[in-house]
């Protein structure tokens, strides 16, 4: 069993599973918790020039995304670091990019725990707030399919990395978790999701959540410029922006600035499954196994 398979296995069985994040009720108060945890090691999210500051930076960050995903407002996040060694100034240039990525998203970085492993290895989990927290299910056809940012930034940190350009390559992997518009697109979005999986399985998970198709103009989709095939852009992963359906009168309604964020790149139709320029696409995407 793929990591996919298990994760679909695992949402079939817990009833909280299934989304970016969990959410649970409050006592007491109208809105609902949202929570959300990730493992990222060594071999398969940190390549060799990484720095323990971006480490930690991408770590809490991946968990910060699950939360914009939800529309939800960041609150917390915390961390279980664990090294080959426990040398401190290696800790605390993980903790002091856990907290940098907390800060640029108005959250705060409030400790975990320590650990020593065969490779570095980080488990986060972020928390927030959300008084109309978006899911996966909630896409009708007629609506459209939005996209924040542009496609392929990690692959870009990857070609940088390969280059020999490691600063460059740092520095895209320091993504910014789009929190402040997941909050703008609460009430709007009618299904989201964080594109960690890769664009075409981030549009396969929302369409079979929401049983629907989608199709989409691969010419419209905003890709980050690097030496790849638009194929592998779309399914490289680990890029971390917002996927997600609206009704096209509603994103109309928006600011202006929270519309020049998104870029329209297909549409919700009756059936299932996912098309690109006409043409079936498989579920294909990024995986940890």
């Amino acid at each position: 069993m793929d990591e996919h398979a298990a994760l679909v296995a695992i949402a079939e069985r817990l009833a909280a599973a299934g989304d970016d994040a969990a959410m649970l009720p409050t006592a007491g108060f109208d809105a609902q918790l949202v929570i959300s945890t990730d493992m990222l090691h060594a071999s398969t999210d940190f390549p060799t020039g990484t720095t323990a500051y971006t480490r930690g930076w991408r770590a809490v960050g991946a968990s910060l995304s699950d939360i914009a995903a939800m529309g939800a407002r960041p609150v917390a996040a915390v961390a279980v670091i664990a090294e080959t060694a426990l040398v401190g100034e290696v800790i605390d240039a993980v903790i002091d990019g856990a907290e940098a990525v907390c800060e640029s998203v108005g959250a705060a970085y409030v400790g975990g725990d320590l650990d020593v492993g065969p490779e570095p290895t980080i488990v986060s989990t972020a928390v927030g707030t959300a008084d109309e927290p978006v899911r996966r299910d909630g896409a009708a056809p007629g609506e459209s399919v939005y996209v924040t940012g542009a496609i392929g930034r990690t692959r870009a940190a990857m070609a940088a990395y390969d280059a020999g350009e490691v600063v460059r390559a740092n520095e895209l992997m320091r993504f910014p978790p789009r929190t402040a518009i997941g909050m703008e697109l609460a009430g709007t979005a009618t299904a989201m999701i964080d594109s960690s999986d890769g664009l075409v399985r981030s549009l396969h998970q929302l369409a079979r959540a929401s049983g629907v198709g989608i199709t989409i103009d691969g010419r419209c989709v905003p890709v980050v410029s690097v030496d790849a095939d638009q194929w592998e852009l779309f399914t490289y992963g680990e890029d971390f922006e917002l996927v997600l359906t609206a009704a096209p009168d509603a994103v109309a309604a928006l600011d202006a600035t929270t519309r020049s964020e998104l870029t329209e790149i297909g549409r919700v139709q009756t059936g299932e499954g996912v098309d690109i320029d006409g043409s079936p696409v498989d579920d294909v995407g990024y995986s940890h196994g």
